[in-house]
């Protein structure tokens, strides 16, 4: 089929779902994941599986200009006034996850190789579900403030931990000698490599800017940046995700706040329809056929990560006396998962090919779980916490009262 009238067609159902969202209360994030699984292959076939291979580059983009997002929340003022806190949480979440999956699917005898796998990609979180949540709803606040850098640096925890346990099950599965060098010098060499690369691109748009006037050509700037950020690390096997955060962190943090602010402004006007994009072709690759192969493994799965993500932010927030509002709500806005998860799936597949196909199907339908759950959870738990701003109707009417 014709991969513009694909995109055509992901456009228009993730229109008119995100307005039935509307109605619904629910976040446009859902209804573009929902518009993916009605047009999508196993469904009625307007993005069928060759148009999905060549948008592949559509989804790779996005993330990459999602990261860059995340990276304004690395302001040194803004780090300075957290401190180490969101580190701690980002520590506690992430390694509660990997204990709890691990435990629970070993106390229940699975294979040790898909125990170590499946609770190193138990780290992982969406960071592309959150942040349209934030930016939807607008909201601000402790637990807004705490959430956006713990997800970001939960993918780079997740990356070491999954290049340790990956390492584990291999020796564990086809009894392959450990070594330093593949269990912990290759991760901290990507993730190194990852930063350095993304921190280098992000000064030089901070220098070239200086060069150009209207904010469309600082926007070009920033958008050459990210596209051959996200080349580079497909190029050199970094991570893309890690590299192109880097790149916003390192432009914020070198600009005037004032204009850093400007520019971003125009990337946030310019990136709806590619996050629209991405999320709607997310939703077509979800098979609902995987739902009955996963058992017992991935209900357990589903479960222990859950629990895992909720206490584990709930014991890191307790220890460095965070706001009430983040011991409470901060672990159900960290249960999306997707690209990065998948992606750690895909590596298994080659890794370890006798239970790949186990280990893809768990992630699958934990994906397709989490993120249509996950995104009205993290509007829900911000609401609570009393982040979302008032909307305008609601407004009226209270003051009408």
């Amino acid at each position: 089929m014709n991969i513009l009238f694909s995109l055509a067609m992901a456009m228009a159902f993730g229109l008119l779902l995100s307005r039935a969202m509307k109605y619904l209360r629910l976040p446009n994030v859902t209804g573009f994941l929902i518009a993916g699984l009605i047009i999508g292959p196993y469904c009625l076939k307007l993005f069928p599986a060759d148009s999905l291979e060549s948008a592949s580059s559509i989804t790779t983009v996005a993330l990459g200009f999602i990261a860059f997002s995340i990276g304004d929340e690395f302001k040194l003022s803004h780090i300075r006034q957290i401190g180490s806190k969101a580190l701690t949480i980002t520590v506690f979440q992430a390694l509660m996850a990997t204990f709890l999956v691990d435990l629970v699917l070993w106390l229940c005898r699975f294979p040790l190789p898909i125990v170590l796998t499946l609770g190193a990609i138990a780290t992982a979180t969406a960071p592309a579900a959150t942040l349209m949540v934030v930016r939807q709803y607008k909201a601000r606040g402790p637990l807004t403030s705490t959430l956006l850098p713990v997800v970001a640096m939960d993918d780079a925890l997740g990356l070491v931990v999954f290049a340790i346990s990956l390492a584990l099950a291999r020796a564990f599965g086809s009894g392959e000698a450990l070594s330093i060098q593949s269990t912990l010098l290759d991760p901290l060499r990507e993730i190194a490599l990852s930063l350095l690369v993304g921190l280098a691109l992000g000064a030089v748009v901070a220098y070239v800017t200086r060069f150009f006037r209207s904010r469309s050509n600082k926007l070009c700037v920033c958008l050459t940046a990210v596209l051959l950020g996200t080349a580079l690390a497909e190029m050199w096997g970094l991570s893309s995700l890690l590299l192109c955060m880097s790149i916003g962190a390192a432009f914020v943090n070198l600009k005037s706040e004032s204009e850093a602010s400007l520019i971003l402004e125009q990337c946030d006007r310019w990136t709806p329809p590619l996050f629209m994009l991405f999320f709607v072709i997310s939703g077509a690759e979800l098979d609902l056929a995987v739902l009955p192969t996963v058992g017992l493994l991935g209900v357990l799965y589903l479960l222990a990560r859950s629990a895992g993500k909720y206490f584990g932010a709930s014991l890191g927030s307790s220890l460095v006396k965070a706001d009430p509002n983040i011991r409470k709500y901060l672990g159900l806005t960290l249960l999306p998962q997707a690209g990065v998860a998948i992606g750690m799936a895909q590596v298994v597949i080659g890794a370890l090919p006798e239970y790949g196909a186990s280990i893809r199907a768990v992630v699958l339908c934990a994906t397709l779980v989490y993120e249509l759950a996950g995104p009205p959870l993290t509007k829900w738990a911000l609401g609570k916490a009393g982040e979302i701003a008032e909307q305008p109707k609601k407004a009226k009417a209270t003051a009408a009262k």
